[in-house]
């Protein structure tokens, strides 16, 4: 018997990293999932995003647990896409419990070289894409009348500032505003929102060449075992970076009844980070 027995969760950023291993982690625990993604390129990253095949991947795997699942394509910047997915799952699955707001995309530039279009892109995405999710979802919560959990996903960025990230900082301290807003405007209806914070974690958003040149920009060609070295300076904790099913935990734990009291809080899954 899983802590979730019964619930439906919906996630963002579904078909691959941390998103697939929330939708694996809550489906172990008994959950049904709601799964959307943009499987396709935003033009201001500069690693490949997750694709159509990643997202029938996570459907694959989820439904090897015996689980419900419904995938979507769809834009977290796009209103009427975000709701047409959520609306159409609630609708083949009966009800909302849960929300993860997860997608964000990375990019890097010194403050100088920071363009508009990046700037705008990563707000979009990673901080109104956010509230858009948000909003799609409570009416599908207050209308099942049980409450429900909100988790964001923001990042050590979201609590401290880090250099060439102006816009990733700029979102991930925005979502920590929401958690916070939402928090107190939901709790009449006895629905909890928290955020999570993770340090570098291990995915394609880290392990590509434009990330691994950020932190080491005299470093030719770097490779994985390189980036370690540098990704381990971030921590306190001797490690180079968390796995995403750490992040799943702690998601767990905050979706559960377990955390039934908790509302309000940021929690670092960050090895140290935010106090080194």
């Amino acid at each position: 018997m899983g802590k979730l027995d019964g619930k439906v969760a919906f996630i963002t950023g579904a078909a691959r990293g941390q998103g697939r291993s929330h939708a694996l982690r809550l489906a172990q625990e008994g959950a049904d999932i709601i799964a959307i993604d943009i499987c396709e390129q935003v033009g201001s990253v500069g690693y490949p995003l997750a694709t159509e095949e990643d997202l029938a991947e996570t459907v694959r795997q989820v439904e090897a647990l015996d689980r419900r699942i419904v995938a979507t394509k769809a834009d977290v910047r796009d209103t009427a896409q975000v709701t047409k997915a959520v609306d159409d799952g609630v609708a083949e699955l009966g009800r909302l419990d849960i929300v993860l707001a997860n997608a964000g995309i990375a990019t890097f530039a010194p403050l100088e070289d920071l363009t508009d279009d990046v700037w705008d892109e990563m707000i979009a995405i990673n901080l109104t894409g956010v509230f858009k999710t948000v909003r799609a979802a409570v009416p599908h919560l207050k209308a099942g009348g049980n409450g429900g959990a909100i988790v964001l996903t923001s990042s050590t960025a979201g609590i401290k500032g880090l250099a060439n990230l102006a816009h990733y900082v700029a979102a991930k301290h925005g979502v920590v505003g929401l958690v916070k807003t939402f928090a107190n405007e939901l709790a009449p209806f006895d629905i909890r929102v928290n955020s999570v914070h993770p340090t570098s974690v291990n995915t394609d958003m880290i392990h590509n060449s434009e990330t691994y040149n950020l932190f080491m920009p005299d470093t030719p060609n770097p490779t994985k075992e390189d980036a370690g070295a540098a990704f381990k300076t971030l921590n306190a904790l001797p490690i180079e970076w968390v796995e995403p099913v750490d992040i799943s935990n702690a998601i767990a734990f905050l979706v559960s009844d377990d955390a039934r009291y908790i509302t309000g809080v940021q929690l670092p899954v960050d090895a140290g980070s935010v106090i080194k």
